[in-house]
């Protein structure tokens, strides 16, 4: 659901994001349909590929963040990630 505060995404924010959504989880590297995260609201193109888990789980981003943790990752770490496995596709 979209914040009505919130710009509808453009047509390359949408590109982008779909090919982020192809990628693995950056943080624990399950594979299988990720979940978009976007580190600040309208920063799609600093979205990061995450599992329902690591993102919207009780470890994930918007809970504790143990998973994270655990695996000593950063918000930043993820978005340079990412970027190098768009790089790599």
């Amino acid at each position: 659901m979209r914040s009505k505060n919130k710009s509808p995404m453009t047509k390359a924010e949408r590109e982008w994001v779909q090919r982020v959504a192809q990628l693995p989880c950056v943080v624990c590297g399950s594979e299988g349909g990720s979940e978009v995260h976007e580190p600040e609201q309208g920063l799609w193109f600093a979205s990061i590929p995450l599992c329902p888990d690591c993102h919207r789980g009780p470890q994930g981003w918007h809970g504790t963040r143990l998973r994270w943790t655990l695996r000593r990752i950063s918000e930043l770490q993820a978005i340079n990630k990412t970027i190098q496995q768009l790089n790599a596709a």
